[in-house]
């Protein structure tokens, strides 16, 4: 059955893959951008495959952006926005620790909110957090955008148990490392910041962790995300690839016995 699917951040990596090929499989998207120039791109897109897209400009730390959502009608909402830096916890600028929560946590809780309250009122629906393997796992190096997953985890939880009493469904979807290009672009925005010869943290201990990380086809991802997204039963956690679950699984395990 076609459903009505309004998804964030759709001007890049998954979140676009995804936004074409639901439309491709006819379901209805409303798909949304942080800025005009990647609406511009994907509209084309959009185009030159013959698909019928709703695309506008959606900055979900932007209030009077944040507003659309109430005007559209929607079955599906997925709060896929987000932005990605690493570097180490202890030595992280505080001004770039709170950048990645005002987006990833702050700002998608509030267009959740703003989802919520409507499929609320129909008395159906779901909303799909975008979150990650960092949401459950952590990695050197990689804390900031980790520390903003984990929070995203528990707010997912603690809406769906609130949700479900009104008919509405929560879920998240937590990608492994794709190559979208999000992982190297994060990566090298720690470089504006750190200093070998002031940090503590030694800059070959950070590239051997960088180096180190196996990126898998987007491609596939994507064709799990249009599989989920619209379906009507489905896990909770949806964790791809299946390589990236059992790893996941594995490290939770040795987490209960990890000691100091």
């Amino acid at each position: 059955m076609s459903k009505t699917i309004f998804i964030t951040g759709a001007g890049t990596g998954l979140g676009r893959g995804a936004a074409l090929g639901l439309a491709k499989e006819g379901h209805k998207v409303i798909a949304t951008t942080e800025l005009t120039a990647q609406k511009t791109d994907l509209m084309r897109e959009a185009e030159d495959q013959g698909l019928e897209m709703e695309v506008f400009k959606l900055d979900i730390t932007n209030q009077r952006d944040l507003a659309e959502i109430t005007k559209h009608d929607f079955d599906i909402f997925v709060a896929n926005a987000a932005i990605n830096e690493g570097g180490p916890l202890g030595e992280v600028p505080m001004d770039r620790f709170r950048a990645l929560f005002e987006v990833n946590v702050f700002a998608t809780l509030e267009s959740a909110q703003l989802a919520a309250k409507k499929l609320v009122q129909k008395g159906s629906g779901k909303i799909v957090f975008m979150s990650s393997m960092a949401g459950i796992s952590a990695t050197p190096y990689v804390g900031p955008y980790t520390a903003t997953k984990h929070a995203l985890e528990g707010i997912a939880q603690t809406m769906k148990a609130e949700l479900e009493k009104h008919g509405v469904k929560v879920a998240t979807i937590n990608p492994g490392p794709f190559a979208t290009g999000f992982n190297k672009r994060s990566a090298e925005e720690k470089w504006k910041w750190y200093n070998e010869n002031e940090h503590f943290t030694r800059k070959e201990d950070i590239i051997e962790q960088e180096e180190g990380l196996k990126e898998f086809d987007p491609e596939d991802m994507i064709k799990k995300m249009i599989e989920i997204i619209p379906a009507d039963e489905h896990k909770f956690r949806t964790v791809y690839p299946q390589e990236t679950e059992d790893q996941l699984k594995e490290t939770q395990k040795e987490r209960w016995d990890m000691e100091i």
